[in-house]
């Protein structure tokens, strides 16, 4: 893996806007790549302060919660990330725009761990394993994907990007089975024997199989009978 030295680019960062350079995607989904190497000191996830969030739309609608991150490492070599892996429990996935206990909030649950979805009876957790880290530079941009307009048009990378990434991040998320090599922008900062990293895109959820509701097989998008493939992921996360 390349390492990156963080220090000079937390600097850097605040000069970036996303208006220059070229226009990277927030995610580039590949087939999966070569797992980076650990090395030097391992860090333990802090499960506690650690956040993951999902926002699924719908012309019709939204919901939005989060899924519980069960562990993780990052490994540091002096001021490079070398490597890092994290582990999610699907089974436990959230929902916060529902009142839990209700009926559509046990329908919607059910529906999302079932085979239209995650399938977590056979697939109960996902993975996220770092492949490469390089760094963001001024010449990078967010570009927003075109999406069908609708009162819940899903919310563009450059809004769901943090405001001064620092660095490009790639790695092999597994879900349902499937794993991909997906690629975002990150603002991640080291001091005092920690790490934090903050970041937020969104992903074709069909790519992994969850493909109920394709919005790619509906053949009047304005009857409403589909489901947006974009889901916005943003996560918030400490190792110490």
């Amino acid at each position: 893996m390349k390492t990156l030295k963080l220090s000079g680019f937390l600097l850097a960062s605040a000069l970036l806007t996303f208006s220059c350079g070229q226009n990277n995607k927030t995610v580039e989904t590949s087939e999966a790549q070569e797992e980076a190497q650990s090395s030097g000191e391992t860090l333990q996830l802090d499960t506690n302060s650690s956040t993951v969030n999902w926002r699924g739309y719908k012309p019709t609608g939204q919901h939005h919660g989060i899924i519980p991150i069960t562990s993780g490492e990052i490994s540091i070599d002096g001021d490079a990330i070398t490597s890092g892996e994290f582990t999610f429990d699907i089974t436990k996935l959230e929902i916060h725009d529902l009142e839990e206990g209700s009926e559509n909030h046990g329908k919607l649950s059910n529906h999302l761990q079932s085979d239209d979805f995650f399938d977590a009876a056979n697939h109960p957790q996902a993975t996220f394993v770092i492949t490469e880290v390089s760094p963001y530079t001024s010449g990078d941009a967010v570009e927003d994907q075109e999406q069908f307009e609708s009162e819940n048009t899903p919310k563009g990378e450059s809004e769901l990007a943090p405001a001064s990434p620092t660095h490009w991040i790639s790695g092999n998320l597994t879900m349902r089975g499937t794993t991909k090599n997906i690629k975002f922008p990150a603002a991640v900062s080291l001091s005092d024997g920690s790490v934090s990293a903050q970041a937020g895109f969104n992903i074709d959820r069909t790519e992994w199989g969850l493909a109920y509701g394709d919005e790619a097989t509906a053949v009047d998008k304005t009857k409403d009978k589909f489901i947006y493939n974009a889901v916005s992921v943003n996560f918030d996360i400490k190792a110490n």
